[in-house]
């Protein structure tokens, strides 16, 4: 009788609880819903939520579930609009979020760990679990993503002797270790056996594309199982095809493998050869990254996919029971410097990646979702969503400012003492790497000199990626403006004839190196920047390098400063063209947004405006290269901009427009670029 009782009592306390929730959900709609079957009505007991594989099949808290998923990466969203995007996600019907964590965004500098604002992983996540969604987490330690080395922080890449990255070198599994040992703990309190959203959590990325190293996979596996449990789904990614599948699969481990593939290619032969690579029923047909567009470089014509045919290929796996990941739901954008490349047959083939990353996809750059991409997926999902799809959101509002006149305060040389610490700049008898001499992203200067000469043919053999080339009279402070010699590309690789100037001194060479965005993919990866061979000058080798840092932190402080330039102690010679624009400098201009209900998205027009680097209230947009194209505008969100005065700081690398007007405009732009080519 007694035991009838406590059952009887405890099913009463239940629902005393249901009903408290569900009065509740009234004041509180984001709180999560109890799941179905984490209460048993007969053993009066809480179970924890679950989430397995088996008979083919994902199953949710012992339902079975079909993973209709996207990647939205947090650090290609500032954090106010993490919440935004992730609302269009769910009107788009997805009911799971994929996203990389790059290792290089967390720890920048060696043991100097970063989880605050646009790297608060533990806050997105949260945000994520608040709407409802379950996540895929892809933690590396290599992502590709398009981003810089592939998420490998660049300071790798002073260790000496080299690193083997991406194997079973045990100095790099050290560095492995640590990053792990920081990060995993963190999220291992939001998997899902633990009340959080993360499903499951992805060993390395593709690297059956990459190499064939299961030691390597191995390590990463007992790390993974040593932080996480062995209770948690670990999962593999690589390309449909069985060489890559061999190479990059854990066999024997209880390890899911994932597939991808082109959309396009029929997806259940994939999934057929999947399952030999699975243990029995435990291959639920998953296509990890179901491309909804396709990523640009700059001299690219803007990748475009069509709608139909995207939302058709997804079709053909959601009605058959298949999962998919859209690869993008929302890219998003390279903010920063940390946009990836990528190279062809050779390491100089290279090809660098724009500032947007909207990647084509249905929510786009802005979160704009009215648009054919979006309306055709949504159709799709919704005829095979297991609940209601919200309705769809409006388009951010955004704002047209007009033009920002800008005026120049100051070229790159004339502000070096400001954009320079003398205590850091690095004396060698030969050019060095930047990351060998701490300058992981932006701009290094390299300082030489010769004797006085009629003229020489100056060659870089291996330069990344992109050095702009100056001489003047070393009897001139440095930074008098030099003149500008011409441009030696990473693609391109063309000597320089250096023309005859007349100095009572030495001649110093100044070559300005920009470090375009690292490789993120294949065998180039181990990508240093800056001058990496001799520096030739009439077969000659050039020693006595200095190296100068150029920091470009707090721009906004930068005042006018006054030119010392007078070229009075040489002259140029008649034969050769002295192009006086072609000169790196500072432009700075503001607007005022009278009310904080104007604040609203915005882009900045380049048109007219060679190649450079903008920011907005020092925060840095990234890189704009109109001349190149085809992105002519830079996407600048309502969160960095405020009421009152915003000031915009351009550094232009070549000419400036001719009228010192950038324009805020309220669309995107692809159409610029003289001539649309590969890199």
């Amino acid at each position: 009788m007694a035991e009838i009782w406590t059952k009887t009592a405890s099913i009463v306390f239940f629902f005393f609880l249901l009903l408290t929730a569900v009065s509740l959900g009234d004041h509180f709609p984001s709180l999560a819903p109890l799941s179905e079957s984490s209460f048993d009505l007969q053993n009066s007991v809480i179970r924890s939520p679950t989430f397995d594989i088996a008979d083919d099949k994902f199953w949710k808290d012992g339902q079975p579930f079909q993973i209709i998923g996207g990647d939205l990466h947090y650090f290609r969203v500032v954090p106010e609009y993490w919440e935004d995007r992730l609302l269009r996600a769910k009107a788009l019907g997805l009911n799971t979020i994929q996203t990389y964590v790059p290792w290089n965004l967390h720890e920048p500098a060696a043991g100097k760990w970063v989880f605050e604002g646009i790297a608060d992983l533990e806050s997105f996540l949260k945000t994520c679990h608040k709407l409802g969604f379950l996540v895929m987490l892809r933690p590396g330690p290599y992502i590709c993503a398009e981003w810089d080395f592939g998420g490998f922080p660049a300071w790798m890449l002073s260790i000496e002797p080299a690193l083997r990255l991406r194997s079973s070198d045990p100095a790099f599994l050290e560095l492995v270790e640590k990053w792990w040992g920081i990060l995993l703990p963190k999220v291992a309190s939001l998997l899902y056996r633990n009340g959080g959203p993360i499903i499951m959590v992805q060993i390395e990325n593709e690297f059956g594309s990459y190499a064939d190293d299961k030691i390597y996979l191995h390590h990463l596996l007992a790390l993974a199982r040593k932080h996480l449990g062995s209770d948690t789904i670990l999962y593999t990614t690589d390309g449909g095809s069985r060489d890559t599948l061999e190479k990059g699969t854990i066999s024997g481990a209880n390890v899911f493998a994932a597939v991808d593939f082109s959309t396009g290619d029929d997806p259940w032969p994939i999934f057929k050869l999947q399952q030999e690579f699975n243990a029995p029923g435990r291959s639920p047909p998953l296509s990890a990254e179901f491309y909804t567009g396709w990523l640009t470089h700059w001299g690219e014509k803007i990748a475009k996919t069509d709608a139909a045919v995207a939302a058709n290929f997804l079709e053909s796996i959601l009605s058959q029971n298949g999962s998919a990941v859209l690869y993008m739901a929302h890219g998003g954008t390279n903010f920063g410097f940390l946009n990836g490349a990528n190279t062809g047959a050779d390491d100089s083939d290279y090809k660098a990646d724009l500032t947007s990353y909207d990647y084509d996809a249905p929510i786009k750059e802005s979160g704009d979702v009215d648009n054919a991409k979006f309306k055709a997926l949504r159709r799709v999902i919704k005829r095979y969503s297991s609940v209601s799809v919200p309705s769809v959101p409006s388009n951010n509002e955004r704002r047209v400012y007009g033009k920002i006149k800008v005026q120049k305060v100051a070229s790159l040389f004339d502000a070096m003492d400001i954009l320079c610490d003398p205590l850091d700049v690095i004396e060698s008898g030969n050019p060095l790497p930047m990351e060998s001499v701490g300058q992981m992203f932006g701009l290094l200067l390299y300082v030489s000199e010769y004797s006085a000469k009629e003229k020489g043919i100056l060659s870089i053999p291996k330069v990344h990626d992109r050095a702009q080339v100056f001489i003047s009279c070393t009897s001139e402070d440095y930074r008098r403006n030099p003149v500008y010699v011409g441009t030696i590309e990473r693609w391109s690789n063309l000597a320089l004839e250096i023309p005859r100037i007349a100095c009572v001194s030495n001649i110093r060479l100044s070559v300005l190196v920009e470090n375009m965005g690292r490789l993120n993919y294949g065998s180039y990866i181990y990508d240093r920047k800056g001058i990496l061979s001799d520096v030739i000058l009439d077969g000659k080798v050039l020693y006595g390098w200095k190296m100068l840092p150029i920091s470009l932190q707090n721009l906004n402080n930068i005042s006018k400063v006054n030119p010392i330039a007078q070229f009075s102690d040489f002259v140029v010679a008649k034969s050769f063209s002295l192009i006086t624009s072609t000169m790196p400098g500072f432009y700075k201009g503001s607007f005022k947004i009278d009310t904080i209900n104007q604040v609203n998205d915005t882009y900045l027009s380049f048109n007219g405006w060679s190649k450079g680097i903008a920011f907005v209230n020092d925060f840095n947009l990234g890189r704009f290269w109109p001349l190149r194209g085809p992105q002519c505008n830079l996407y600048v969100p309502a969160p960095i901009l405020r009421q009152g005065e915003n000031i915009v700081v351009i550094l232009e690398l070549e000419t400036p427009n001719i009228e010192l007007v950038v324009s805020s405009v309220d669309q995107p732009d692809y159409t610029c670029g003289s001539e649309l080519r590969q890199l």
